[in-house]
């Protein structure tokens, strides 16, 4: 790539640096496919060069929210020193990122969500958003970014089956963040789809298999592989979806196969249930310019599916949350031309931890400063319809 993502090549030769002096390498990833996928590809990269992965970590969303957090920094503080790469989070963790250098470990961040009004104090940061960075295309998934980064640190070393296992994964990540299918994103699905039907990953390879999805086409297998990786839990820091699709047993691949499928067809109903009775307390109350819910029977996972439901029926602002015991976390998603970013910026006193895209994004905060929250973000719609 002649024109390169900012500081692509700094963390190529500082984890080409990682590998030749044995450092340990703990990957960070989101829970979610894109996060899923950057961490393999990744993983896949440093050892195919014969680096040590001291641990890899997905965060319990339930238990531990999204993003860089306390609990994790404090299970994996025994491996330092060790250089951590965050995958798709990360660029909001101002704290974390700060308590990460004060025990032992050096930062880098892999990111593609909005830069808040500060960026963390990690060693390197690769986001294509931040300032200075000339590269013309912005809306890259993570996964993108690192198969650019993967082919930097492999220089002549990426054969073309590693290279097409790697555009396959992308391809899913970047359908799955729905992600704009145009520029760099057109060829890494097309050319990552084009060699899915034929995968030699147990773990893709399998919904080819099943026996339910034998009579739909391609598209809606996609569909249905996206669906069902997107809904893994989290068992002992490791993903499901990861376990499948870095398992080389196909009966492994099976079985993990299945529970997903099923998994993500009992999600549906749960979303369904909880959008209904939502949709419900809606029509109860005086309309306002934004339509802000919460649920303590809603699952962390679905807070997404759900806010993106509602905010395309009711077309406003849309914020929707999991009530914890003592924190809220929810999803935000707004109606085109519209930046939830920015709202969630403006009302940052409120928040613990926030960030995303301008159009769906996440945050947390405390309990007790819920109404608060609501009313500035009322406050901030009622003087930026137009924003």
């Amino acid at each position: 790539m002649e024109n390169q993502i900012k500081n692509l090549e700094k963390v190529a030769k500082r984890i080409l640096k990682a590998i030749k002096n044995k450092e340990k390498i703990i990957l960070y990833g989101d829970a979610d496919l894109d996060g899923i996928s950057s961490v393999i590809i990744l993983k896949d990269t440093i050892k195919s060069l014969n680096g040590e992965i001291a641990a890899i970590y997905f965060p319990n969303r339930e238990e531990e929210w999204y993003g860089l957090n306390e609990k994790a920094l404090n299970f994996l503080q025994k491996e330092t020193p060790a250089l951590l790469i965050t995958l798709d989070c990360g660029i909001g963790n101002f704290n974390e990122v700060k308590k990460a250098k004060e025990i032992g470990f050096e930062v880098i961040i892999v990111d593609h969500h909005e830069i808040l009004d500060k960026l963390p104090q990690a060693s390197i940061i690769v986001d294509p958003k931040q300032k200075g960075d000339d590269y013309p295309f912005k809306e890259f998934a993570t996964a993108g970014i690192v198969f650019e980064l993967s082919k930097i640190i492999l220089k002549g070393k990426l054969s073309g089956t590693l290279e097409k296992n790697f555009l396959e994964l992308t391809a899913l990540a970047t359908l799955a963040d729905m992600m704009p299918q145009e520029e760099d994103n057109k060829f890494f699905i097309e050319e990552g789809l084009r060699s899915l039907d034929t995968t030699f990953r147990p773990g893709l390879k399998v919904f080819f298999e099943i026996d339910s999805l034998n009579n739909i086409s391609v598209h809606q297998v996609i569909q249905k592989i996206i669906s069902a990786l997107n809904t893994s839990s989290v068992v002992g820091h490791l993903n499901q979806s990861f376990l499948l699709l870095t398992t080389s047993s196909s009966e492994e691949a099976k079985n993990l196969a299945t529970d997903l499928l099923e998994k993500a067809y009992q999600k549906q109903f749960k979303i369904k249930e909880i959008t209904e009775r939502i949709e419900a307390r809606i029509q109860e109350k005086t309309e306002t310019s934004i339509i802000f819910e919460g649920d303590s029977s809603l699952p962390v996972i679905s807070t997404g599916t759900v806010t993106s439901r509602i905010c395309n029926t009711y077309r406003k602002p849309t914020f929707i949350f999991k009530i914890g015991k003592k924190e809220s976390q929810g999803a935000v998603r707004m109606p085109s031309d519209i930046n939830g970013v920015k709202a969630l910026i403006n009302c940052k006193e409120f928040l613990k931890t926030y960030g995303g895209h301008p159009r769906a994004a996440g945050f947390r905060l405390d309990n007790e400063n819920l109404e608060k929250f609501k009313g500035c973000l009322i406050d901030y719609f009622n003087k930026h319809k137009d924003s």
